[in-house]
């Protein structure tokens, strides 16, 4: 609006509009909040009268049904007098307080709330400090991060004017619950006084979880019954204007709202519950990285995920189908190995890595016992054969891999021919190491890492360049996950004491996974070699642009079909968070398993999933994955949250402004976490689980760190057997 920032209102280019007209029920006119609160004051609900102030000749020709003249000044009259009028009547003459607030076309809308961004005045009274508070309003529509030209909403801003109410309790009411998403359940935030101190995030309130019918589930923070806020009473009352919100408005609503000194129940303000999150199907896979991560820690690219995932999981369900583990339906259907925003992510209960959702009835079922006992020869059989299996396995890689020329001196079809059959290979590396682990133990004990790890000690010294050390002594590969990018350097040193004695010692399983790598590393030279020579004619502009090509599409370049006309316009997947411990998936998002209780030292979950990053107190420079720790959920942070990777918070409540805002751009956001500040200062590395309200420091082990019993290249099958 022209007149937002000038030093005197002009009070000529505004219109006022009652609430009781047609053209208040209009978004376009009234801004959002003005128009939602029109409508329910039309359906009965218990809405404060007043008006709304907007651009001059927007409200022309409103057809009211009503002047609004008794409440708020006619439906479209405009200047000065007008206005004075109608803030003398909604006043009674400047002794009753008003409240002045924003209603931007762009508030309160289905996908976005814009909670809090702009400016709402408390206790106006006074004609002149009503004029300031509405340009205190005009002023504020330059933070929306939408602006026009002119860095107003297109449109411009209008002003909602309603008494004040001296309010007794009052506080936040959702629909549904906007952390787990569940629409079976309504979620009240109760404070004393007016619901403004809990939305601006200065107070946490105490949380009401109830069912739809009334039952009161549970209080959080735990307060003796006879100091609870809200009574039953109240709380039923609550209930039924949430109901009555949603059959009004075709969905759960955000609703603040207020208890009068006299009782009586006040709607503030409703909107939409943005952001709420989905909800995992019936029977969804309980996943999680564990059993793979540390074969793959980083996000794959799509032919990575090709050459390394894909063989892994037809393995693990060769695997698998030889122990009797899983219907072999199932099997084909559901892969035990999948990627969830490129990272990868095992199917938990098919490995073992989880108990089965319920003991007994897996008890009393006599289909798996009936697969275990159809397997159970072929057990036998593989138990007493695999030692002699895997050694014959390991010989034909080893020899496969010592007769291949260097990746320069082959041909293009020798190339695509080598990583084909290091696919093949991989699958059955795979099985006969999960195989291996189920049935013949740790062996000798000696590990891959730690031989590698020998090796770097004794052999550093006299040779710096990776390179070379590698192709001299490849079991140290074992040390570094596989990658298509630029492979990371070794550590410089390891503080490792034990004396190498040769990758013959290893026991089968270890022997079988050192192979994998070895193979992993092959098809990578090769790959490499392929877009060297892709690039060498022009048809790839970046080497490292090949790792955005499925497998078929790199074979079919290869039989003279050419590469994909959408090449030049894929981006590589991003580095995302690390995946929960577990989880399941809904409308493709990871969202975390519930069932650890929060400890002392947690906060609250207010949605936005599952993140980590480094602390980041909001001053100097912020880390790539930045995780912001506060003090409170002020409303003006809005701004930051683009790109974090999680919200911490010592104060506040998860119906705040600042927190609707975090589950909007998807923050995993924590609030309620005691010293949060003290605890995690900045550069601390930090996991946030917004369904938990669990925050924790992650301690990264030191480069050369020995490890432990599941370091790097872990058992993917722990318990498969059992």
């Amino acid at each position: 609006m022209t007149g937002a920032d000038t030093d005197r209102l002009d009070t000529d280019r505004l219109d006022v509009v009652g609430l009781d007209a047609r053209r208040a029920r209009d978004p376009r006119t009234a801004g959002a909040k003005a128009a939602h609160l029109a409508r329910a004051a039309r359906a009965g609900l218990p809405v404060l009268p007043g008006f709304v102030l907007v651009p001059a000749g927007r409200a022309a020709d409103t057809g009211a049904e009503g002047t609004g003249a008794a409440e708020g000044g006619p439906a479209g009259a405009r200047g000065g007098s007008e206005l004075r009028r109608a803030w003398r009547t909604l006043s009674h003459d400047g002794t009753r307080p008003l409240v002045v607030r924003s209603s931007s076309a762009y508030e309160d809308a289905a996908d976005s709330s814009l909670a809090g961004l702009f400016e709402t005045v408390l206790d106006v009274r006074g004609w002149g400090d009503f004029t300031d508070a509405v340009r205190r309003v005009l002023r504020s529509a330059r933070r929306t991060p939408r602006p026009g030209a002119d860095g107003t909403p297109p449109g411009g801003m209008a002003v909602l004017v309603q008494p004040m109410v001296r309010a007794a309790v009052g506080g936040v009411l959702f629909g549904a619950d906007p952390m787990a998403g569940r629409r079976d359940r309504v979620v009240v935030s109760a404070v004393d006084g007016g619901p403004d101190r809990l939305v601006n995030g200065s107070v946490q309130g105490v949380r009401y979880h109830l069912t739809r019918h009334g039952r009161l589930l549970d209080t959080e923070p735990d307060e003796p019954r006879d100091a609870r806020l809200l009574d039953r009473a109240r709380l039923l009352r609550l209930l039924r204007l949430a109901r009555d919100a949603e059959r009004e408005f075709g969905g759960p609503q955000d609703i603040e709202f207020a208890f009068g000194a006299d009782g009586r129940l006040w709607l503030f303000q409703t909107r939409p519950i943005t952001a709420m999150p989905a909800r995992p199907p019936r029977r969804a896979r309980l996943l999680g990285p564990g059993p793979v991560a540390e074969t793959f820690p980083g996000v794959l690219q799509p032919l990575e995920e090709d050459l390394w995932l894909v063989p892994m999981a037809h393995g693990l369900a060769v695997a698998l189908d030889v122990a009797g583990a899983a219907p072999r339906r199932r099997l084909r259907r559901l892969p035990p190995v999948t990627t969830v925003d490129g990272r990868a992510a095992a199917d938990l209960r098919l490995l073992g890595a989880a108990p089965p959702a319920h003991r007994l009835l897996g008890f009393l079922n006599p289909a798996p016992a009936a697969r275990r006992a159809a397997a159970a020869w072929r057990m036998g059989r593989v138990r007493t054969t695999l030692p002699t299996l895997a050694l014959d396995l390991t010989a034909d890689v080893d020899r496969y891999l010592g007769e291949l020329p260097a990746p320069a001196e082959m041909l293009s079809g020798q190339l695509l021919a080598a990583v084909s059959w290091g696919r093949t290979a991989l699958s059955a590396l795979h099985a006969q190491e999960s195989l291996a682990g189920a049935l013949l133990g740790p062996g000798s004990g000696a590990t891959a890492v730690g031989e590698a790890l020998a090796v770097l000690s004794e052999a550093r010294a006299g040779e710096p360049d990776d390179a070379r050390l590698i192709a001299r002594h490849p079991v140290l590969l074992s040390l570094l996950p596989p990658t298509l990018g630029d492979r990371p350097p070794l550590p410089e040193r390891t503080g490792w004491t034990g004396a190498p004695r040769g990758t013959a010692v290893l026991p089968a399983r270890e022997g079988l996974r050192l192979r994998v790598r070895w193979v992993q590393e092959m098809q990578a030279g090769m790959v490499r070699e392929i877009a060297r020579r892709l690039t060498a004619v022009d048809l790839l502009d970046d080497p490292g642009r090949v790792a955005l090509l499925r497998w078929a599409e790199l074979t079919a370049a290869g039989d003279g079909a050419g590469l994909p006309a959408d090449l030049p316009e894929r981006l590589p997947r991003p580095q995302r968070s690390e995946l929960p411990a577990a989880f399941r998936l809904a409308d493709g998002r990871p969202v975390p398993e519930p069932g650890r209780r929060r400890a002392a030292a947690d906060g609250q979950g207010a949605g936005g999933g599952f993140g980590s990053g480094t602390a980041w107190h909001g001053g100097g420079e912020r880390p790539r994955f930045a995780v912001l720790v506060v003090r409170a959920l002020d409303p003006a942070l809005a701004p930051l949250l683009p790109g974090l990777t999680g919200l911490v918070a010592e104060t506040g409540s998860v119906l705040s402004h600042l927190a609707v805002l975090a589950r909007e751009y998807q923050v995993p956001t924590a609030v309620g976490v005691p010293d949060a500040l003290e605890r995690f200062p900045a550069g601390t590395r930090l996991t946030v689980d917004g369904s938990t309200g669990a925050v924790e420091a992650v301690r990264m082990a030191a480069v050369g760190e020995p490890p432990g019993p599941r370091a790097h290249g872990a058992d993917h099958t722990e318990g498969m057997a059992s």
